[in-house]
Order: C-alpha cells, then sequence, then structure tokens
C-alpha cells in the first residue's frame, strides 16, 4: 500500500538581505523547496528540516527563543519558536490558539520534543538498543543523538552499527499493491524490517547538489545530469542521491536508481555501505 509519508519545505534565503522582512505571506519569497520521504510524519519532517539547511540537525528546541509573536505570524523561522515553545511546557491547545496549525501537526512536533528531552536524560553510556531504535524511527539524525546525549556522531554511529540499527531500503509504490512496484525511486527508513529490492554492487554513485540556494541552482544540478549521461554512455549503472524535487537530476529516466536522500556524511556512508559501489562522485 501507498505507506510512505512525503513533506516538502521551501526554502528562504533572507538572511543575506538587509532590513528584508522575514514575514511569510502570500507573495513568493523562497528560492527553492526539498522533499523528505519516511515511513512516519515525524521521520519526514525532521529530514526535511536537515534537508534545508545543512546547519540544522532536525527539529531543535535550542535554534530559537519563544516568541508570541512569531508564533502568531509566520516567519521562515516559525518552526524553531515551536519547538522552542514544546520544550518550555506550551500545551498542544495553547500553541492552537497562537497558530492555528492543525493539533494532528503539534501532536506530532510534541512527541519529537519529548524524545529529545528523554535522550538529553541519559548519559551516553547508558543508551539502550531500543532507546536509540525508536530516536532513528522518529527522525533523529547520529548528529542529533550524539548532541542530546553529550557524545560524538562517530561514537553514536559506532554504537547504532554494534546494535545492527541499520536503515532499510525502501521504493516508491505508485501502483497501491495492486502489482509489485517497479520504480527506481528509493528512500531509507527505519521502520521497516526487509530492504525492497537487491543490491548487484556493480553501479556508480553521483551525490547531487541539493537544494536551490542564491547562488547555487540549476547549473549545478547541470554538471550532475552530464555526469550521468556520461556514465550512460559508457554503459555504467547509476545511482543519484539528491532531494531536490525541482531538478533534472531527480527524474525517474535519468539513473538506474535514485535515493531521494540527505546528502550528508551519515546517509551516505549508509548507501554506500549498502549498495557497495565502484566509486562516488561529487559534483
Amino acid at each position: 500500500s501507498l505507506d510512505y509519508c512525503v513533506v516538502k519545505i521551501p526554502r528562504w534565503d533572507l538572511a543575506k538581505f538587509n532590513r528584508v522582512s522575514t514575514k511569510i505571506g502570500s507573495s513568493m519569497k523562497s528560492v527553492g523547496e526539498v522533499m523528505a520521504i519516511g515511513r512516519n510524519f515525524e521521520e519526514a519532517f525532521q529530514k526535511a528540516l536537515r534537508m534545508v539547511d545543512e546547519n540544522v540537525n532536525g527539529f531543535d528546541p535550542y535554534l530559537k527563543k519563544v516568541s508570541e509573536n512569531e508564533l502568531r505570524e509566520p516567519t521562515d523561522k516559525r518552526m524553531f519558536v515551536l519547538a522552542a515553545a514544546l520544550r518550555h511546557d506550551y500545551s498542544v491547545g495553547k500553541l492552537y490558539e497562537l497558530t492555528k496549525i492543525d493539533r494532528w501537526f503539534l501532536g506530532k512536533f510534541k512527541n519529537i520534543i519529548d524524545y529529545y528531552q528523554t535522550l538529553e536524560s541519559i548519559n551516553s553510556g547508558s543508551i539502550t538498543h531500543d532507546i536509540l531504535k525508536t530516536a532513528k524511527q522518529i527522525g533523529f539524525s547520529d548528529k542529533q543523538i550524539a548532541v542530546a546525549i553529550k557524545s560524538t556522531e562517530l561514537a553514536v554511529r559506532k554504537l547504532r552499527e554494534e546494535f545492527k540499527i541499520t536503515p532499510f531500503v525502501k521504493q516508491i509504490d505508485t501502483v497501491a499493491a495492486e502489482w509489485p512496484a517497479s520504480t527506481n525511486y528509493l528512500y531509507l527508513t527505519y521502520n521497516g524490517s526487509t530492504h525492497d529490492l537487491d543490491f548487484p554492487k556493480d553501479l556508480t554513485m553521483v551525490l547531487g547538489s541539493g537544494v536551490y540556494r542564491i547562488g547555487s541552482s540549476v547549473e549545478f544540478d547541470w554538471c550532475a545530469v552530464g555526469c550521468l549521461r556520461e556514465l550512460k554512455k559508457q554503459a555504467k549503472k547509476t545511482i543519484m542521491v539528491n532531494y531536490n524535487p525541482e531538478t533534472v537530476s531527480t527524474d525517474y529516466d535519468m539513473c538506474d536508481r535514485l535515493y531521494f536522500e540527505e546528502i550528508s556524511f551519515e546517509v551516505v556512508m549508509d548507501i554506500y555501505n549498502i549498495e557497495q559501489p565502484y566509486g562516488v562522485i561529487l559534483c
């Protein structure tokens, strides 16, 4: 069945301008967008936040201070004000009154912050298999977990591998399970028990340029597409890793396998370990 959740978030580059209003409304201010896929909302949402800004670890309650004005009038950073408010024990009802965001979403945001606080109460030496697995299932990155338990990203990764907590590769199913899914659209999730396909280990991995920004746009995607086409001419099978739905490199017919995933150390290494490609090309 269609058992995946997709979250799209726009990217605003308002910090690059002086005297610009950070309030968002009906006028177009975003310069790009990202698309994240997961098995539940929390997983996809936290992935998307990291995709929009590589300096963000996820739904972080420490990035912004609580401001009821910012909760009432949306700004480009309202998500993080919301995270801070949840950390300061604002109830779902109170936040609904301020933001008018549907309670279903507010409940999901609260799940993330509640678990963040659970992680903060644990020291790095006493984290268990179940705690780590649940954190991964609701979209926490290794780096995000490391910050919460006062450890390092590599230490969390090593522990995760010892516990055998690794992501599963899933296909986008466009036919609602009526026929076997045959698309090459793939994503990683910790909410699974098996991979959806086999790994021949004869592919070349190409990393895309990610979200469009001011000063970095479609010309960088052209480099990735040029690379994929050249590899195709040489009869080499390709893996594309990108998360920008506006690009040509994320078209289904551009490569043999398309991972709609974050471009971060953790995720690229996870895909590399699963696929065992010939090599990795950075475009």
